[in-house]
Parts: C-alpha cells; sequence; structure tokens
C-alpha cells in the first residue's frame, strides 16, 4: 500500500491514504441520521446531500445550490441526469472539524488542480438482512473531476465496503481498503478509476456506511445544457 506524506504526492502517479487525527468524527456523525433518501437509486439504502464550497485564504465559504450533472460517458447508471440533492445542514457546515476537511482535501487540491471549488458529498449507505447496500451503484467508475477524497466519518454493524483504485477497468486493483472512521482517501480521477464493493449487515438491526465524497471541482450542467 503507497501511503505520501502530502508534499510527496504526485498528481499523476500516487495516490495518500491520511488518519486524520485532528477531526472528531464524533461530531460530524450526528448529522448522517436525518440524511434525505436519494430519490435516483432503486431500493432504500441510500441517502444524500450535497453542497459546492470555494476555498479562499484557508478560508470555506459555501457557494449558491445547484444541480449534480455528470454525462453518461463517466456515469452509466444516471449519466445525463440532473439531479437534485438537498443541501448540508447549516449547522455542519459551521463545524470546525467539517471545514478542516474540507481544508485537508484542499492542500491536494493546490497541487493537482487550478480550480478552487469543493464539492462536498454526504453519503449512508444502509444495509439490512433483507438488503445489501451499494455504495457505488455505478460500478467501477470516474467522475470526470481532478482530485477525488473519501472521508470515511462510520461504520457500524457491516463487513464490506472495501474501495478499490484501478489504473483501468480491466486490470486488477491497485489498492484494496476498507476505510476506518478518520482516513481520508485521495486520488486523482484522471489517473483511477475507482469502486466501493456491497456492504452487508452483519447484525438484525441492520448498518451503515457514512462517507464524505470530496471533489475538485464540482460536477455542474455544461453551459449549453
Amino acid at each position: 500500500m503507497l501511503e505520501l506524506q502530502r508534499k510527496d504526492f504526485n498528481c499523476l502517479t500516487s495516490y495518500a491514504i491520511e488518519n486524520i487525527s485532528s477531526i472528531d468524527v464524533d461530531k460530524l456523525k450526528p448529522f448522517f441520521i436525518n440524511l434525505p433518501a436519494d430519490p435516483y437509486i432503486a431500493g432504500n439504502y441510500r441517502f444524500r446531500r450535497l453542497s459546492h464550497f470555494e476555498v479562499s485564504d484557508k478560508r470555506v465559504i459555501k457557494l449558491p445550490h445547484r444541480p449534480l450533472y455528470q454525462p453518461k460517458q463517466y456515469n452509466p447508471l444516471l449519466g445525463d441526469v440532473v439531479r437534485e440533492y438537498a443541501e448540508l445542514e447549516d449547522e455542519l457546515i459551521d463545524l470546525s472539524d467539517f471545514q478542516r476537511m474540507i481544508l485537508e482535501f484542499f492542500e491536494f487540491c493546490e497541487l493537482c488542480s487550478t480550480f478552487k471549488e469543493v464539492s462536498v458529498h454526504q453519503i449512508r449507505t444502509t444495509a439490512s438482512p433483507e438488503e445489501t447496500g451499494k455504495p457505488a451503484p455505478e460500478g467501477i467508475h470516474r467522475d470526470g473531476v481532478d482530485l477525488i477524497a473519501i472521508f470515511s466519518v462510520n461504520r457500524e454493524r457491516i463487513e464490506g465496503g472495501e474501495t478499490h483504485l484501478y489504473k483501468s477497468k480491466n486490470d486488477s486493483p491497485v489498492l484494496n481498503k476498507i476505510l476506518n472512521p478518520g482516513e481520508m482517501l485521495v486520488f486523482g480521477d484522471g489517473e483511477f478509476f475507482h469502486f466501493t464493493s456491497v456492504i452487508n449487515a452483519i447484525s438484525s438491526e441492520g448498518g451503515v456506511r457514512d462517507v464524505f465524497v470530496l471533489t475538485c471541482p464540482g460536477l455542474s450542467l455544461p453551459n449549453n445544457k
């Protein structure tokens, strides 16, 4: 496994895994409890919010609402669909731990992108004895951005949910990693395809996987749409 300090990160060849001890995930967990269901996914296992931010002089500035859009070439399941998600809650955005997560990611963005924008997808995937959860229902894919991070907030009463990185869809993964709470995986979207395996409940209560997915820049409608 290749684990790098930020200063050694090569945008063309590297991925990095950081355990960010300065972020208290317990302060972030409660904001996943009341996430709205994702109306674009069949089943009742995925819940989601989305907001966009600009980073300027170490300050995190929330941007106006806009929908999520990916072309079919990146998302075969929901490509060319204009998706509307509720914004992240203001109380979450105001937390210093949340803003620290964005700033940690943005230090990589400054190395690998000219964009000052970060989108934050807040996603809960659930599993029950009757239904598995699919963190990546679109399969092995790219998102069409410069840089991606996955920050793990919580894993409870589940197995699976292993994140894989691939140099091509036909190759074996170069990374197989279950992200534990407090860990952030950062990688170049142009260099790696990614996927996260299904989660299964190991308790009759069911289980959850809570993550933030950050991208630089966000995924927006093209000007001619």
